[in-house]
């Protein structure tokens, strides 16, 4: 069972996909909404073909041209975030009501980790107040290389079998 303030999240972003497609002039198919859902009761990031997957093995019947078209309208109408980690395929976040979180990608496997740190928003004010701006959000990505040689060998082993199969 989801968390009952989870589900006041899913039904605003319902709510706001929903003024969005009518403002411009989308279809609002039952499709769209699975897909919006599916993200918003998911953790981290995905990529297209993962979510796709994901939603097929819950019986769900959707097309992936469909996941992939539905992704776009969600980005444009900021309810999701996109991203691209180093050169690999582009990675998808929830956007709407949840806290600010940066990330630490391997160069080697491309494993994304996520952090929150309250002291890097303290930082953000500070740096807004000195220069006269008012931060709204910010993108914080550090790089470098897995300490578990073993998990990031198998990992990216993983990611090459997996590319070779699409």
């Amino acid at each position: 069972m989801a968390h009952p303030a989870h589900e006041e999240t899913i039904a605003l972003v319902k709510e706001i996909f929903r003024s969005y497609l009518k403002e411009g002039n989308q279809r609002q198919t039952p499709e769209r909404f699975m897909v919006l859902e599916e993200i918003y009761r998911s953790d981290g990031h995905f990529d297209a073909d993962e979510l796709f997957f994901s939603m097929q093995q819950k019986g769900t019947r959707v097309s992936r041209a469909t996941v992939y078209n539905t992704l776009d309208l969600l980005v444009e109408s900021g309810l999701v975030q996109r991203q691209q980690f180093g050169k690999s395929q582009y990675h998808y976040e929830r956007a709407y009501a949840y806290q600010q979180h940066d990330h630490i990608i391997c160069n080697e496997c491309g494993h994304v980790l996520e952090f929150c740190d309250p002291r890097i928003g303290e930082i953000q004010q500070l740096i807004g107040r000195i220069h006269g701006m008012n931060i709204e959000s910010h993108s914080l990505h550090f790089y470098g290389h897995c300490e578990d040689k073993e998990a990031c060998e198998h990992r990216k082993n993983a990611e090459e079998k997996n590319s070779a199969s699409h």
